[in-house]
């Protein structure tokens, strides 16, 4: 069974708590955590691409000479792709990149990555992640008393939450709303006790 060390919010270690093996301690599928990240970031996109065909760029309404007898290429506008100023052939338009998942894909790519980061030993439990107070610096302190990089923290503390969303790389999340594309970019997984144990409940 997969453990992890738990820390105070001095940074000191406290001691150790099992993590559940239906959660943490699966075969990472790295299939699947691709096809999860790179679904993520397509629905991400905003599909705001867009440029205008010939029939959209405005002028060239008149043949630009005559069809014959003046040793120039025929043609027929002055706005067709090959002239400078001319429209775009197959022109972008704004469009919908999102597709959709099966839940259980989802969930098994989930599993997958907490489960790498319980192997790699970079999940951190927190007794008690709480704040009395919005302080960034005291939050901050706390990161490196642990020797925390990049993170997603996972807490419902709105305190926590606002120290933490001017740190760069820092992610916070509550338990139910944690995603594969944060904790892949993470480098490791800051999770209160109590989060914890709504993870193990709702994901076993």
């Amino acid at each position: 069974m997969p453990k992890a060390t738990v820390y105070d919010m001095a940074g000191k270690k406290v001691g150790e708590v099992e993590l559940s093996d239906a959660v943490f301690g699966i075969e990472p599928n790295q299939t699947v955590v691709h096809s999860v990240v790179k679904n993520h970031l397509a629905n991400c996109r905003q599909g705001t691409q867009s440029a205008l065909t010939r029939a959209e760029v405005s002028g060239g309404g008149i043949k630009p000479w005559r069809q014959k007898g003046t040793g120039h290429a025929r043609q027929g506008s002055t706005r067709a792709p090959q002239w400078t100023h001319g429209g775009i052939v197959f022109a972008p338009k704004p469009r919908d990149y999102s597709y959709s998942l099966n839940k259980k894909v989802k969930r098994l790519a989930l599993k997958s990555v907490l489960s790498d980061k319980a192997a790699s030993g970079n999940v951190l439990v927190v007794d008690g992640l709480s704040m009395d107070e919005i302080k960034t610096k005291t939050f901050k302190g706390f990161l490196d008393a642990v020797k925390a990089g990049k993170s997603v923290v996972v807490t419902s503390c709105p305190n926590v939450v606002k120290s933490a969303r001017n740190i760069p790389g820092v992610v916070t999340s509550p338990a139910n709303l944690i995603n594969v594309y944060d904790i892949v970019n993470a480098s490791q997984l800051i999770i209160d006790k109590a989060a914890l144990a709504t993870i193990e409940e709702v994901f076993a």
